[in-house]
């Protein structure tokens, strides 16, 4: 029997019961040591592993493997994949090109097989690749071997894939995707622009790094960013659009409270849309970005764990989860 979005939204609504709640964050945060958190983690039945990376990692492959079973197509899950194409074309690239053994570096899930990629690069022939990369990858390659500017060609390639995840939410069905990759790519944008500025880049890099959206406009943050980066954040917080003045306003206080901002509101966004969804896909992306949170919550409280950071600066670098 073929499945359903009503199926896989009650399945969800069932799974969802299991993801960590705030008292369970508050408890790890005030575990004494990495055993007890491993403890804790599995008494949970979080995942299972030696070690927090790989109870995190049996996590996520847990997530997947409930996601396929449930979900009536899986390639909506595609854009989200994007991520990981782009780290690994531009670890194969690096890899390839200077000899060194990459295969440890390859995240999955992917769109793109990186066996195909590698072959591409090895060949100097990129047609096998989606034609949305197609060109950019060539690029890449030539700024590599001809000028050894990986940060430019790393610029390609990121600015392809946000632009092709703008393209997929904009003509998505799902009203949230569209929502959640402008609030995403709007973001991206701003980190850098900033990092630009601070370091002083050139209009070339400018021009090939940030991407065209709505609320951002590129040619005004450019010129911005060539003159301070002073003179680009007080133009940042003048604007309203996604809440980009008061993030300013983050950043003003600490870069990282601004890191910790967006990416709040773009588990904010799921919430409001995909919590309280009845149809459709929204009920599965916003397992999946929950899954996401609270991994990326285990993290942290292991690094502040090992580390022997104080739970209140922890709490100070959590994010907000779904569960």
């Amino acid at each position: 029997m073929a499945l359903s979005y009503e199926f896989s939204i009650g399945s969800v609504r069932a799974k969802e019961t299991s993801l960590l709640k705030k008292s369970d964050i508050e408890q790890m945060i005030n575990l004494r040591n990495e055993d007890e958190l491993i403890r804790f983690l599995k008494d949970k039945n979080f995942g299972d592993g030696k070690d927090t990376d790989e109870i995190i990692s049996d996590n996520t492959k847990k997530m997947w493997d409930f996601i396929h079973s449930v979900s009536p197509d899986t390639d909506i899950f595609e854009p989200f994949y994007l991520q990981n194409d782009i780290h690994n074309l531009k670890t194969v690239l690096k890899g390839i090109l200077s000899d060194t053994d990459y295969r440890s570096l390859i995240l999955s899930p992917w769109t793109i097989d990186p066996v195909v990629m590698r072959k591409a690069v090895e060949n100097n022939r990129f047609d096998s690749l989606p034609e949305w990369l197609v060109e950019p990858a060539e690029k890449a390659y030539r700024l590599l071997t001809r000028t050894g500017d990986a940060r430019l060609s790393d610029a390609v390639i990121d600015n392809a894939a946000l632009t092709k995840m703008l393209d997929a939410g904009n003509t998505s069905r799902s009203q949230f995707l569209g929502d959640y990759f402008r609030l995403y790519v709007f973001y991206a944008n701003v980190k850098t622009a900033i990092r630009a500025a601070r370091i002083r880049s050139s209009q070339n890099y400018l021009e090939t790094a940030l991407c065209e959206c709505d609320g951002f406009d590129k040619e005004t943050v450019i010129k911005k960013a060539l003159s301070s980066k002073d003179t680009l954040l007080k133009y940042l917080s003048s604007i309203s659009a996604y809440g980009c003045k008061e993030a300013m306003e983050h950043f003003e206080k600490d870069p990282c409270e601004f890191e910790r901002f967006v990416e709040n509101k773009l588990i904010a966004l799921a919430k409001k849309e995909c919590r309280i969804s009845c149809k459709g896909p929204e009920a599965l992306f916003g397992y999946y970005l929950g899954c996401q949170a609270q991994c990326q919550a285990v993290h942290i409280i292991a690094s502040g764990i090992v580390t022997q950071t104080s739970p209140d600066k922890i709490r100070e670098r959590l994010r907000e989860t779904y569960g």
